[in-house]
């Protein structure tokens, strides 16, 4: 039967994510959309994975692999000159129903995790702003952590269409962004102090493990070879590092977290783009167990995707909840529209 909800999702995903983006991945979410023999592969999928990322995900992953296939040809990660993407939906679907039983096993098994490092970029003026509010150093707790790589921003420099350099400024990763209107954060050129990173993952990514290192590739797209430089440079700073990352549901491992966090750090919560996968009752238990920290302390909530797609900062202090929308953000970091209103400007 012809599953009208998720050919929509398909839909979407080729008009709201790939234009602009992945010529490759917009055609052929379109092509998807109206083909019932392959809705019916992604109907494997697990209730809140975001379909078209999957899909897409577990058919990189096996062509990274060494799957041999004319399909192939038709992506930019895996040749130096791709062939046209008008062209590649029929090798693509054959590929689907030729690995048909390992896409649908990846399918039922893998989670899409973010892996995306660019949105450190509009993280960073996020970070400064709760230092500036707490003026404590800041212990970190990411929902949804993959393998880290947002835990460590500090560690990472930032550009933002101007000379100046701000973050860690002999970091061998750069991140660009363009801030978009005319309100800018306030940008100071070192970054606040963290002393605490948590993170928290249904399943957490061992970096040291190659195959699962290959799968977080597997989710950037073809096209986006600045993505996958990124990813390595960040790659090489998280195997360094001692964060601490633990298997489990967040909103359950939170207070029991929090508990080993000193009173002089200004806890900070935060999660980009895993909410998206959230059910609703899952997004409200979250919120209520950072309300019940709330009473009890000093907390900061960073945050997209549990009521519509802006950036947001809730905090509370003496257990009264502040509530803002600081940002709207591109998927990707490629460019953020501050909406904190504040007469600070960037530093020159």
């Amino acid at each position: 039967m012809f599953n009208s909800v998720l050919s929509q999702t398909f839909i979407n995903f080729a008009e709201r994510e790939c234009i602009g983006s992945s010529r490759l991945y917009e055609h052929l979410s379109i092509k998807i959309s109206g083909d019932e023999a392959l809705l019916e592969i992604c109907m494997n999928a697990r209730e809140g994975q975001p379909v078209p990322n999957l899909l897409f995900g577990a058919v990189h992953y096996l062509l990274l692999k060494g799957k041999e296939h004319s399909l192939k040809e038709y992506y930019p990660s895996l040749v130096e000159y791709p062939k046209a993407y008008m062209e590649s939906y029929g090798p693509f679907r054959d590929f689907c129903f030729t690995y048909r039983e390992e896409i649908e096993f990846i399918l039922r098994s893998r989670r899409v995790q973010t892996n995306e490092v660019r949105r450190c970029a509009y993280l960073y003026p996020a970070f400064c702003t709760v230092h500036e509010i707490a003026k404590k150093p800041l212990a970190l707790i990411e929902i949804g952590t993959s393998a880290g790589l947002q835990l460590l921003w500090d560690h990472y420099s930032y550009t933002y269409g101007q000379e100046s350099t701000y973050g860690n400024s002999e970091s061998k990763l750069t991140i660009s962004a363009e801030i978009k209107g005319e309100n800018v954060p306030n940008l100071p050129f070192m970054p606040p102090p963290v002393s605490i990173r948590i993170g928290l993952d249904l399943h957490t990514v061992d970096l040291n493990v190659e195959d699962e290192k290959l799968w977080l590739k597997s989710l950037i797209w073809p096209e986006h070879a600045e993505r996958l430089s990124m990813f390595e440079k960040a790659a090489a700073y998280v195997k360094g590092s001692s964060l601490r990352l633990i298997n489990g549901d967040g909103a359950d491992l939170l207070p029991d977290c929090i508990q080993d966090i000193p009173e002089n750090h200004a806890v900070c919560i935060f999660h980009t783009h895993v909410a998206n996968q959230m059910p609703m009752d899952v997004k409200k238990h979250l919120l209520e167990t950072i309300k019940d920290i709330g009473k009890m302390r000093e907390v900061f909530h960073i945050y997209n995707n549990i009521q519509d797609r802006y950036l947001h900062l809730d905090y509370y202090l003496d257990g009264i909840l502040n509530k803002n929308t600081i940002a709207e953000t591109d998927g990707h970091g490629r460019w953020f529209k501050w909406l904190w209103e504040s007469e600070r400007t960037i530093s020159q």
